[in-house]
């Protein structure tokens, strides 16, 4: 199938919508589609840069278009779609709703993701243009709990046969055969200790004051942030430093290829989100979240303790995560330090962990959308 993908994340970066539209594109291109990638020309790069801040094998091609900032993307949404017609595109996948709606105006059927809900002043008005346009169309939400409340904000009823309830994935292959926790840790230069890692945005939301309380409470453990933007670490160094907090790792981004070793120098993995989170592009998610790293999680076998969030039982149960009260650091406290002194604990959620995460493949995903594509199209 010749699918033309138009995405306005930034890319080259490290923001979890660029790293998410590239594993949706490269699992596509393995799979055999004939593939095109269209982005706003923020800055370029070459492919090596791609295949590793993104953890990429098989090249694709990759178009950067000039834009107007003033239009907030709009030009460049109506060019890549131009642009995809005339290349001879069967179907226009993309993540922005601009894009879905120009790709049906010009008979061009499109895949919409939804993370989130439309967001601006004119999100609400062009989804309701996207959903009564005639066009075949396939929508995917990465959380039924987005699905829900889509249909709740705009008085509809999703087609069944149209909508694709679609988590994010994890390479499988990539988490295959991974080491021991301290062969990770020796291979990579860290602590030879027990570990609690952390791998992610430092972005409001996401528990940066229970990662300190955890730390300062288990001086014994170490503990291991992957990820966060400079000028995120920054006030988080400065407060490890006037608490005297000594058992904290903070590595900066690690390009994606990497990341499976780092995840697998951990005895334990944490997401702490709070009640409230802010995502990448603004805006409280905490309802329809769908992180990736917990599908990473998952497929690294190890123990992970996340919070008790609604939306995070649609993937999480309690024979594969440890589940903490949010925003309470006397309970992450006393779970985490439970994993902590329990080998034999740590080791049955890691394994429960790995089994359930092979549902969560970047290919199945890919497959049911390419199927529910076929069916469509017919």
């Amino acid at each position: 199938m010749k699918i033309a993908a138009v995405t306005t994340s930034l890319v080259p970066s490290n923001t979890a919508n660029s790293i998410q539209a590239m594993k949706v594109c490269h699992t596509l291109k393995e799979m055999g589609s004939d593939l095109r990638l269209w982005l706003p020309a923020y800055r370029r790069g070459h492919w090596e840069e791609l295949a590793d801040i993104y953890g990429l094998r098989t090249p694709f091609p990759v178009d950067w278009l000039p834009f107007l900032r003033g239009l907030r993307q709009y030009d460049f949404c109506w060019r890549s779609v131009n642009l995809a017609k005339d290349w001879g595109a069967e179907v226009l996948y993309t993540w922005s709703l601009q894009a879905a709606v120009f790709a049906l105006a010009r008979g061009v059927p499109a895949v919409m993701e939804f993370h989130d809900f439309p967001m601006g002043r004119f999100g609400p008005r062009l989804f309701q243009r996207y959903i009564a346009h005639a066009t075949p169309k396939l929508t995917l939400c990465t959380t039924r709990a987005l699905a829900q409340g889509l249909e709740e904000k705009f008085g509809f009823r999703f087609n069944p046969d149209h909508l694709q309830i679609a988590p994010n994935g994890v390479e499988m292959e990539r988490y295959q055969n991974l080491p021991e926790p301290d062969e990770a840790r020796r291979a990579l230069g860290l602590q030879e200790c027990l570990t609690v890692g952390y791998s992610g945005h430092f972005y409001n939301g996401r528990g940066m004051h229970i990662l300190v309380e955890l730390a300062r409470a288990l001086p014994r453990v170490n503990f291991l942030w992957m990820g966060g933007r400079p000028e995120d670490i920054a006030p988080w160094q400065e407060t490890l430093k006037e608490s005297d907090i000594g058992n904290v790792t903070i590595t900066g981004f690690i390009p994606n290829s990497r990341l499976p070793m780092y995840q697998a120098a951990a005895d334990i993995l944490l997401m702490p989100y709070s009640r409230s989170i802010s995502g990448s592009s603004g805006g409280d998610i905490a309802r329809v979240i769908n992180p990736m790293k917990t599908f990473d999680y998952l497929a690294s076998g190890r123990a992970i303790a996340a919070s008790d969030i609604p939306v995070f039982h649609e993937v999480l149960n309690a024979q594969n995560v440890l589940f903490c009260e949010p925003e309470n650091p006397a309970d992450w406290i006393e779970k985490v330090g439970k994993l902590a002194a329990d080998a034999a604990l740590r080791l049955r959620l890691g394994r429960q962990a790995k089994a359930d995460a092979a549902q969560y493949d970047w290919k199945r995903r890919a497959q049911t959308t390419l199927d529910k594509l076929q069916k469509i199209l017919q």
